[in-house]
């Protein structure tokens, strides 16, 4: 693994991660469809394939570290159940979390915040999604005012309103986005929340604005135009692996196209679709 890193370090020296566009493609738990998801392997190989941003998921731990994982369990990526909030970062750095991708990435831990922080390049953009609610935010904030931002874009994300109100509220120089997913009603066929609900959501917790799961059925020119009239003028969408799907995001004014599959989707660019 370690030669592996020093190559892709070398290539980051030669790939721009800044859009000329303004819009941005955003790597899901890093390249995650090949590399394991929320390692340093996923983060340094996203990239390289010429991410604009990386997203990462966080918990805080039993001992007051913010860990890089998705679940609240170790069990899918390790193979060993461990509540993560329930454990200390040593006991979690106990566990291998690479190997269940493949026998290449054997030997990969978990990361914390300062890794994943520390890994991302001048001018890259690192999409925080915090899985601690409200409580992980007074130890995010110290963690950022030690590391400095001023070299690298920073975007905050939860599903959690009362999460990203503290946000708001404590760590105000990071912009914010709600995450929200659509859901349908049997009886009736609609989706919600509505675009009108969202916006209230956006302007009561003071976000910049909102993360969608990329529904086509429901997010439309319409509905931007929806968000747009409540206030929220600033969306991005996840996870969207399909060149049609991100050409059709990115034609409806994303400001970012969160996927797995970054190499991918950044061809919209040079396709000009």
């Amino acid at each position: 693994m370690y030669m592996m890193r020093v190559w892709i370090s070398l290539i980051l020296l030669f790939v721009c991660v800044v859009p000329s566009s303004g819009q941005v493609i955003v790597a899901h738990r890093g390249a995650s469809f090949e590399a394991p998801e929320n390692t340093l392997a996923a983060f340094d190989l996203a990239w390289a394939q010429g991410s604009d941003g990386v997203e990462g998921d966080f918990y805080l731990t039993r001992d007051k570290q913010i860990v890089c994982i998705h679940d609240r369990g170790t069990k899918r990526t390790t193979g060993v159940e461990k509540s993560v909030e329930d454990s200390t970062l040593a006991e979690l750095r106990q566990l291998e979390y690479g190997s269940w991708k493949g026998e290449k990435w054997k030997g990969e831990r978990i990361p914390t915040f300062r890794d994943v922080f520390e890994s991302v390049p001048e001018g890259g953009l690192f999409v925080i999604e915090l899985k601690s609610k409200a409580k992980i935010v007074p130890f995010l904030a110290s963690q950022l005012k030690s590391l400095g931002t001023g070299k690298i874009r920073l975007l905050i994300i939860s599903f959690d309103k009362a999460t990203v109100a503290a946000c708001h509220a404590q760590i105000p120089e990071v912009r914010t986005h709600w995450l929200t997913s659509f859901k349908q009603d049997k009886a009736t066929g609609s989706y919600h929340p509505s675009a009108k609900a969202i916006a209230k959501v956006v302007s009561e917790s003071g976000a910049a604005g909102v993360g969608m799961n990329g529904n086509r059925q429901v997010v439309d020119e319409t509905f931007i135009k929806q968000l747009n009239e409540g206030g929220c003028n600033e969306f991005h969408v996840w996870t969207v692996d399909q060149l049609k799907d991100a050409a059709y995001f990115k034609n409806l004014g994303a400001f970012g196209i969160t996927t797995n599959k970054p190499a991918l989707i950044r061809t919209i660019r040079s396709k000009g679709k």
